[in-house]
């Protein structure tokens, strides 16, 4: 079983704290953007996939009206009454990715639930590399709760829901890419996502390939005005594209590379600039389905390296420690591609790479960050892989 030591950590923390076996123990993944970004809420396309990292969530029903959580990583217990379920202010804040999405479940009546439960969770994702621990352990919570209650939902239904306990529980207002990424992920496979329409389609990519993750030490600058403001300048494009295009727009989705080179001029330069980002990395997309589908990795790698530029020169999202990433892997041929992972402005960078290089190629873009920052990266490699499921 893939991540064993943490599944027999998990299930001895659940004997050790309850006694004897859970019931029930569910499995998700944490995940990684490959391709597309800031398309989400531009109604458009992204490549992502499940990684071999997750969360394992051991739950039982704890037979009268109380929860009882144990985060086996933190060594931190919470419990509440099923009745008092509310988001939680101070101190077990990790809590409430498991009680919003126990409330939401239920629909938000969780006196429907006739009971409470017992849960110990713990799993192996790195906190802090963009690499989605919150949305792995939703969609673990999910699935075992419905196991417990005997509850049956899709897994569209489930993603939803651990997105609405992360807006309305943790307070996150984040898009449904990381659960649905979670939920739909296949071995050796990248989840194509379309957020017109929320539908989900997995892609293989092979045995040959597999990512790296570079976490670099730039600290996130000026995030949350810097994404607003992207986000309105994309809004304000695709406002104007409806106007001046003979065909229905409400997202940049709905425009062409052709048509914001032809209609460009009517725009000032910084909306302009902003808004040719989504709208490749939507045709970015498409084209790397296309190429996946003739095993042409080098093709989709060099589309990798097109969306970082494309982040770098219109959108600009990334930052030095980003750029010199990239830079870097340019030059090692066993790295096919790169680009700066998840909303930018710091963070990580994924490549695809050949796995029997991951040494090496961590061992140059290492040295080459080191000399230019005084520092070390992080690297990490990460395989695609199968998605949330019941052990």
């Amino acid at each position: 079983m893939l991540n064993q030591e943490i599944y027999d950590r998990v299930t001895a923390g659940f004997a050790a704290k309850f006694g004897g076996k859970p019931a029930f123990v569910a499995y998700a993944p944490g995940r990684i953007e490959v391709l597309g970004n800031h398309t989400d809420y531009n109604e458009g396309y992204v490549f992502s996939a499940a990684i071999d990292k997750g969360t394992f969530f051991a739950a039982s029903p704890s037979g009268d009206g109380k929860i009882s959580l144990v985060s086996a990583d933190l060594g931190e217990t919470y419990e509440c009454d099923v009745a008092s379920v509310a988001p939680v202010k101070e101190g077990a804040t990790w809590a409430n990715y498991v009680i919003g999405t126990f409330n939401w479940l239920f629909g938000g009546d969780v006196s429907a639930a006739g009971g409470g439960f017992k849960a110990v969770f713990g799993g192996n994702i790195p906190l802090g590399a963009g690499l989605s621990s919150s949305a792995a352990l939703e969609m673990a919570t999910a699935l075992a709760l419905c196991a417990v209650y005997g509850i049956e939902k899709d897994r569209t239904t489930l993603a939803k829901i651990g997105q609405k306990a992360e807006h309305t529980f943790a307070g996150c207002p984040c898009g449904l890419l990381d659960q649905a990424s979670s939920m739909y992920g296949a071995e050796g496979a990248l989840v194509k996502s379309d957020f017109r329409t929320n539908e989900f389609e997995t892609v293989a990519m092979g045995d040959s390939a597999a990512f790296m993750m570079v976490k670099s030490n730039a600290k996130h600058a000026l995030v949350d005005g810097a994404y607003a403001s992207r986000r309105k300048a994309c809004e304000d494009a695709a406002k104007y594209f409806a106007g001046v295009l003979r065909k229905p727009v409400t997202h940049l989705r709905d425009v062409t590379m052709a048509e914001w080179v032809l209609y460009r001029g009517g725009l000032d330069e910084t909306t302009a600039k902003r808004a040719v980002h989504p709208i490749g990395e939507d045709e970015r997309v498409l084209q790397g389905a296309a190429l996946l589908a003739k095993g042409d990795l080098r093709g989709f790698g060099a589309l990798m390296y097109d969306s970082h530029e494309s982040s770098r020169r219109w959108f600009e999202n990334s930052c030095e420690e980003l750029d010199a990433i990239v830079d870097a892997a340019k030059k090692i041929p066993a790295v096919y591609g790169a680009r700066l992972s998840g909303g930018g402005f710091g963070g990580s960078c994924c490549l695809l790479v050949e796995p029997a290089a991951a040494g090496e190629i961590a061992e140059k873009i290492t040295a080459e960050y080191r000399a230019a920052f005084g520092d070390e990266p992080v690297c990490q490699l990460i395989r695609p892989s199968g998605g949330a499921r019941l052990v």
